[in-house]
């Protein structure tokens, strides 16, 4: 009944033009061609429903198992981690929320190992995040004294000098200059 009701839905121009596209580019036997016409009449019929529902979902290990010190394991796949949420993502196209609905898993359940959030924790401790900046002491405050601003730009001349070393002319460095050659 349902088969009847589903091809009465579908278009037979559509299948035929189908077929025909098919037949042209591909080779297929004559006792072939009723099955892949009720194939590709059956899969029209079903474009608009949807798909039919899974039995029940097994995970890769048992739940209360699935988050241990160092790891913690996926329940779609049994990949082992220390933080599951790019796995999700990359993998299997889930967000944290969507994961833990699908197993049907308390909104607090870990994704990321118990040692690993230590870690990071601890570390945060050490650096001072998540605390309200300190306050100044209550003593009094201190005169600064401005700081001297450096000299930007070049350094001063040299001071001239009357000595008669210092009116020779200096020596310069470098390349011989050209001379002509007389040819």
């Amino acid at each position: 009944m349902e088969e009847q009701s589903a091809s009465k839905e579908v278009d037979l121009r559509l299948v035929a033009e189908i077929i025909r596209s098919y037949v042209a580019h591909n080779s297929v036997s004559v006792d072939q061609l009723s099955g892949l016409i009720s194939e590709v009449r059956r899969s029209l019929g079903g474009l608009g429903r949807g798909a039919p529902l899974q039995g029940a979902l097994v995970p890769a290990v048992p739940i209360k198992r699935s988050v241990q010190r160092d790891h913690v394991v996926c329940l779609e796949c049994g990949f082992r981690s220390q933080m599951l949420r790019r796995h999700l993502r990359i993998k299997h196209g889930l967000e944290a929320a969507d994961y833990r609905a699908r197993w049907k898993l308390s909104a607090n359940h870990p994704l990321t190992a118990p040692s690993y959030s230590a870690r990071r924790s601890a570390l945060a401790k050490q650096l001072g995040l998540g605390r309200p900046p300190r306050q100044a002491d209550p003593s009094p405050p201190v005169p600064k004294t401005p700081p001297v601003a450096k000299r930007r730009g070049r350094k001063p001349s040299q001071p001239v000098t009357t000595s008669p070393e210092a009116s020779a002319p200096k020596k310069r460095r470098g390349r011989k200059p050209r001379t002509l050659a007389a040819a």
